[in-house]
């Protein structure tokens, strides 16, 4: 049904204009695996884990602040994303010990008690840098574009990146889930703590790592984003937005589901832009309206 149109959509792109397809083929799919990295974490702690953290953006946001600053200061990219990951990792982990071991499963609490942390934290944030758009610099091996490739000619090498670094995270992430000890304990975890327990795991510091990973991905994501998309107030509603879309239109729980959702809102967004730049937003929205009405646990959801 929706395979017609846009098996005619790329043939019409291709024959009218096959550069600006093919650049904004890779525009939406380097986009989306920055969706990818940020919005799987975010599949840990809200499709998994099943919390509701809404404050998962500001981790963004905070963990591309710690990266743009490091990497200014000291010049390495590599200790700028793990700076990142660990202020990110850092914070997750003190909110999970400090407020949601003490309210599972209390969905509304959870999502007021995050707001007013996102809120607080893009203020300080906010306070202690100001308004000004902070932008990083890429490594100088990446800098510039890659030249003399077919059809396109030259596009940038960070961007060019993104897509080995989200599909190394996304296997690294199903793998430690699908096929280590610790990521089975998780999935058992969450579907029944007490038997979990009662085997003499303990399921809180378990839970702990948990958070601090899917936090940890989240400033990962900043770091990069301070290179791809610059970092300024308001960045950090737009990731959680993106975030959220991913994980329904993909289905909760599921790291294969998280990339294929950022796939199709990363190309759906540089598509629309690119074609129908008036009504760009609204193809998002009416993705994810269909995926509601028709799929309401995403392509790939774990049963509730």
């Amino acid at each position: 049904m929706i395979g017609l149109p846009l098996a005619a959509f790329v043939v019409w792109g291709l024959w009218d204009n096959t550069r600006l397809f093919v650049i904004t083929l890779l525009n939406g799919l380097t986009l989306a695996s920055l969706y990818f990295i940020v919005a799987a974490g975010f599949t840990l702690v809200f499709g998994l884990m099943r919390n509701v953290n809404l404050a998962h953006g500001s981790l963004y946001l905070l963990g591309g602040y710690v990266g743009f600053l490091v990497a200014t200061h000291t010049g390495w990219f590599v200790l700028a994303l793990a700076a990142g990951f660990a202020v990110a990792a850092l914070v997750g982990l003190a909110m999970q010990v400090s407020i949601f071991r003490f309210m599972p499963g209390e969905d509304l609490r959870q999502t007021l008690v995050t707001i007013a942390l996102s809120i607080i934290m893009a203020d300080l944030l906010l306070w202690w840098l100001g308004g000004t758009v902070h932008q990083a610099d890429p490594p100088g091996w990446l800098y510039g574009p890659l030249r003399d490739i077919p059809l396109i000619k030259a596009y940038s090498k960070y961007r060019l990146m993104l897509l080995p670094i989200g599909i190394a995270i996304g296997v690294a992430l199903w793998l430690f889930l699908n096929r280590t000890r610790l990521g089975m304990m998780i999935r058992a975890g969450v579907d029944d703590r007490a038997m979990l327990s009662a085997a003499g795991v303990n399921v809180n510091v378990l839970f702990a790592i948990t958070f601090a990973i899917g936090a940890g991905l989240a400033g990962f994501g900043g770091v990069i984003g301070a290179v791809e998309l610059s970092m300024a107030p308001g960045e950090d509603v737009r990731l959680l937005l993106a975030s959220l879309i991913v994980v329904i239109i993909g289905g909760m729980g599921s790291v294969v589901g998280a990339a294929l959702g950022a796939a199709i809102l990363g190309l759906a967004e540089t598509y629309g832009l690119a074609y129908a730049p008036t009504y760009s937003v609204v193809f998002t929205f009416v993705i994810l309206i269909l995926v509601l009405a028709f799929r309401p646990r995403g392509f790939l959801g774990r049963p509730a």
